[in-house]
């Protein structure tokens, strides 16, 4: 609620007007509310939502694909069986897809061979995208609760039913940006986009992530697409044949 007053010879007539703020499509809370009931409502439910999914996948083990392009271009395929060891973290295992015959990629579902042509530069770069998204997906707890208490997360609607909308700025350094779509009535992560960097804001690097649902609930990043802007590379992350343990 913002109050306008209006001043005029016979003295001064305030008028209250409230002010939606629109971004993206979604109307926004104001973000002074950021601790109401209803955002403390929201977190929770995230916060519970990935805690149990978390239990859930230490259950599995699952491939993950990585295809690393340059301007367009791919130039390298990685594939890995992932395990969530005794800390929470991914643990992977390579397994090299050229060394596969062809039978067995096509069985993986596996592109063509790709002949790896970067230089040392590239797989750094590469390298330090991947650690810092790690730092990102799933969010952490800890800095939701950081950025609730800071102020810095907006709520809206995502114009769907059952979904809202979480803009999250300043969530693991300054001046990046974390919007989440969730799910109310499933309990569920839809949607991340990330705006971030890695040494500095020229530096950026943006990301979408998509996640879907296994047969027993369990939620899980399904694809994740991560671009760094200034070196035109691009890593598509795609994770399949999720198995019991």
């Amino acid at each position: 609620m913002r109050t306008v007053r209006i001043r005029g010879n016979r003295g001064s007539l305030s008028v209250a007007i409230t002010f939606g703020l629109v971004v993206g499509g979604f109307l926004v809370i104001p973000r002074a509310k950021a601790q109401s009931p209803e955002m403390q409502q929201r977190l929770a439910e995230i916060k519970e939502s990935m805690a149990r999914n978390k239990q859930q996948l230490a259950q599995y083990t699952w491939n993950e694909q990585d295809i690393i392009s340059i301007k367009g271009e791919e130039k390298k395929e990685e594939l890995f069986q992932v395990q969530l060891g005794p800390d929470g973290k991914p643990q992977k295992t390579n397994l090299d897809p050229n060394s596969m015959s062809d039978d067995e990629r096509k069985k993986r579902g596996l592109r063509g061979r790709i002949i790896e042509k970067k230089t040392e530069e590239y797989k750094q770069y590469a390298q330090q995208i991947k650690a810092l998204i790690q730092q990102y997906v799933p969010p952490q707890r800890d800095l939701l609760e950081q950025a609730n208490q800071q102020g810095n997360i907006m709520i809206g609607g995502a114009g769907v039913p059952n979904e809202v909308r979480m803009v999250i700025s300043n969530y693991l350094q300054p001046g990046d940006s974390l919007t989440l779509i969730f799910n109310r009535q499933q309990k569920e992560l839809l949607n991340l986009q990330i705006k971030t960097f890695l040494d500095d804001p020229s530096n950026a690097v943006n990301v979408t992530v998509e996640f879907s649902r296994l047969p027993d609930g369990t939620n899980h990043v399904a694809l994740e697409t991560i671009d760094g802007v200034s070196k035109k590379l691009t890593i598509t992350v795609q994770n399949s044949n999720y198995q019991h343990l």
